[in-house]
């Protein structure tokens, strides 16, 4: 992780400095002592960029004298109208010009120690790299940016708040790690052994084996898992922040459920060569569930909270499910698999029941790479919402704003159950292609009963094609923030 400090402001004799501008600003502090130091090289590259600090703009002066390797100037727009968000995506930035420096500073000028934390954040998960299968990269090709000092006039609270956001960016790398890692190497038993190791932040950890879960009766996940030689495992995970941080749960916990297909060839419905290589990601909304839970355990969030992840790759082989197969699931209702390729609704339908059974928590939120029918909706920009409860999508969708992890709520109705009943069982796994994410939601809402819940599709958004400003191409960790803000912002004690 990039290392970070708090400094007070002065201008640093070496390495890069980064000016955040808010639209207007007339130069000061270490922005005026830098342009003075360079002779007005720093007022003239910006007269000439036509620079005004807008939000988004950015300017790179390479070489400007008194000993800076380059001045990088960040637009953060008009001052009233700065969010946390912004001032992420502003660190973020900062660090995308600033990778040929060994050391940087940001001259954060009139920003709180607040803002400045959230600059911080932004910075350092935009640094982040996953880069432990690379034997022959080159020197030049490494990023060389070590440590980045935000000047601030507090610089006690910033490092105090900061502690904070760096438990969530190390929850976040946590996921991204996961879910880049390759799937010859996170199976279902490894995933659960790297769960294991959060004991170390606090967490309670248990771990279930096939013999357990055939024990409880979860037909549904054991099903998808009986193709593969790597065997499945269910992951429960506690923190127990509540009740003044005496590590004994006192209310009904909050509840988070993920889909952990570590890798998913379909099965005997076996998906197109093309692009398969991409289903290593099939199980980033368990990914983002452990992610979270080190991330509330990191911060020592004053809150009581259970995470659940369902483990199991998907194969084809001789002892796979078939389409036309009955399972019995751990609810008791019996589901007629017409396409194995629909397996993460069956994993979580297990999963959920034995959450609200074991847990009966406050409520349920489930992520998973469920369906490709809510990227062909949504494309890549929104994660599909579904929800039976107002409350919960509301406080969902302001945190994603918020962060700027977006959700889209999307409907829940009986008329859409017509498609999954079954002729033979309770239903059917796979309702056909009109409303294939809705349907999947009603499927899933089965094994919900009565419990506020909330299902999040994130297949359009766990893994990236592009850079983003605080995200680099690849794993997101789409849902860790946005968690973790839902959890801050209602239902920390």
């Amino acid at each position: 992780m990039l290392d970070i400090a708090f400094v007070r402001p002065s201008l640093p004799k070496s390495g890069a400095l980064v000016l955040l501008v808010h639209e207007g600003e007339k130069p000061s502090g270490v922005w005026q002592q830098a342009d003075e130091a360079t002779g007005g090289a720093v007022a003239r590259a910006l007269e000439v960029a036509d620079f005004n600090g807008g939000k988004g703009k950015s300017v790179t002066i390479l070489a400007p004298g008194a000993g800076l390797s380059r001045v990088v100037a960040v637009g953060l727009g008009k001052p009233a109208e700065v969010t946390g968000r912004g001032l992420n995506e502003a660190g973020g930035t900062a660090v995308a010009a600033l990778s040929r420096d060994g050391t940087a500073a940001i001259a954060t000028g009139t920003l709180t120690p607040e803002q400045s934390a959230d600059m911080a954040l932004g910075a350092v998960l935009k640094a982040y790299r996953f880069d432990r299968y690379r034997t022959k990269e080159k020197a030049e090709d490494k990023p060389k940016l070590s440590k980045l000092s935000l000047l601030t006039g507090d610089t006690a609270k910033a490092r105090a708040l900061w502690e904070r956001n760096k438990a969530v960016a190390e929850g976040v790398f946590l996921t991204r790690d996961l879910v880049s890692e390759p799937p010859n190497v996170l199976n279902p038993a490894e995933m659960a052994e790297r769960c294991r190791k959060l004991t170390s932040l606090g967490l309670k950890v248990e771990v279930l084996g096939p013999k357990e879960m055939q024990k409880l009766g979860f037909g549904a996940l054991l099903g998808v898992a009986q193709g593969s030689v790597n065997e499945p495992r269910m992951v429960v995970m506690h923190w127990n922040g509540g009740n003044g941080g005496k590590g004994k749960a006192k209310e009904k916990p909050v509840a988070f459920i993920g889909k952990g297909v570590t890798f998913d060839t379909g099965g005997i419905s076996i998906k197109p060569a093309g692009g398969m290589e991409d289903m290593k990601w099939d199980m980033a909304g368990a990914g983002t569930v452990i992610g979270l839970m080190a991330a509330l355990a990191g911060r020592k969030a004053k809150v009581d909270a259970v995470g659940l992840v369902g483990l199991v790759e998907n194969m084809p082989s001789g002892t796979a499910q078939r389409p036309g197969d009955v399972v019995k699931s751990y609810s008791g209702q019996t589901v007629e698999v017409i396409n194995t390729d629909a397996e993460g609704r069956l994993v979580l339908a297990d999963v959920l029941w034995y959450a609200q059974e074991k847990f009966d928590p406050k409520f349920m939120i489930d992520l998973a790479t469920l369906t490709g029918a809510i990227i062909i909706g949504l494309g890549h920009e929104h994660a599909g919402l579904f929800s039976n409860d107002d409350g919960l999508s509301q406080k969902l969708t302001a945190a994603g704003l918020e962060i700027g992890e977006k959700l889209w709520r999307m409907p829940l109705d009986e008329e859409y159950d017509k498609q999954i009943r079954s002729e033979i069982a309770d239903m059917k796994n796979i309702g056909g292609r009109p409303a294939g994410s809705i349907t999947a939601a009603q499927f899933i809402q089965r094994f919900v009963n009565k419990k506020p819940w909330a299902h999040l599709d994130i297949a359009g958004m766990a893994w990236s094609t592009k850079d983003a400003p605080c995200t680099p191409k690849g794993a997101t960790a789409f849902g860790v923030r946005l968690l973790d803000r839902l959890v801050a912002d209602h239902y920390e004690g």
